[in-house]
């Protein structure tokens, strides 16, 4: 049972980090006028990226300082989930399997 939620939480943090990539890419994009936000393909798909980080965001842009237009949230948010999938998911799944 334990084994089975650590791997779905596994795959949820696995699908948060690509998306947090496809929108750092996207919004490069954006950023140097690849794609606009005319289309409305690449505004729904901006309009539901940025709802899917921005609750993710919020907290971490509050604390750290401002860069000017560089945002490395996007960079805090991966590490802490690559943090949490090596250093703490293992040793929390060990110790609630228990011994047989």
């Amino acid at each position: 049972m334990f084994f089975a939620l650590f791997q779905i939480i596994g795959i949820l943090l696995n699908v948060a980090i690509t998306v947090i990539i496809v929108q750092a890419i996207m919004s490069w994009l954006l950023a140097f006028n690849v794609i606009n936000l005319q289309n409305d393909i690449a505004r729904a798909i901006w309009t539901t990226l940025d709802a899917l980080t921005a609750p993710i965001y919020r907290p971490i842009r509050r604390i750290m300082p401002d860069f000017g237009s560089i945002d490395l949230t996007p960079m805090v948010v991966i590490i802490g989930i690559i943090i949490l999938q090596d250093a703490i998911l293992p040793p929390l799944g060990a110790a609630l399997i228990p011994v047989l």
